[in-house]
């Protein structure tokens, strides 16, 4: 009897666990890696939340990025910036500005979006290059899959 209880609860919590293995609760981060291999200096850091914005309205989710070590737009041709870029695929998608800090050197580059109403589940975030003068957003250069943050 003894054994069959034993099994039956390891059973259970096989069955039930794996359900919460790739799940995160809110907040989360997940750190972006270079799609390009080597850009191996190249990392980023995409940190969501729930935020309550002014007037008061319904919370809202934020994903804010900051991505370090990323060479200059320009050398991947005719960009001179760089977009954080989330997406449902087949359903929804985000993108905004970046910008770049003051270093004169491999600058930093930060930004943020706090309108999302949709569930983050299946998200990819990337770091993408952009063309500011013609809206063109161009091929990503850091990337990572979120699978759920609730």
């Amino acid at each position: 009897m003894k054994r069959f209880i034993l099994v039956l609860s390891l059973l259970a919590a096989a069955v039930a666990y794996p359900t919460q293995v790739n799940a995160s609760t809110m907040p989360c981060s997940v750190i972006m890696e270079p799609v390009d291999q080597s850009l191996r200096n190249a990392k980023g850091v995409a940190l969501i939340y729930k935020v309550q914005l002014n007037p008061p309205s319904a919370p809202r989710t934020n994903i804010s990025i900051l991505a370090v070590h990323l060479p200059a737009p320009s050398s991947f041709g005719n960009y001179d910036s760089y977009e954080g870029f989330a997406t449902k695929p087949g359903e929804i998608s985000w993108r905004f500005k970046l910008y770049p800090t003051p270093e004169e050197e491999s600058p930093s580059w930060a930004g943020r979006f706090d309108l999302i109403s949709a569930e983050i589940k299946n998200v990819k975030v990337q770091v993408r290059l952009s063309n500011s003068r013609t809206q063109q957003l161009g091929p990503s250069v850091l990337t990572k899959n979120i699978e759920s943050c609730y």
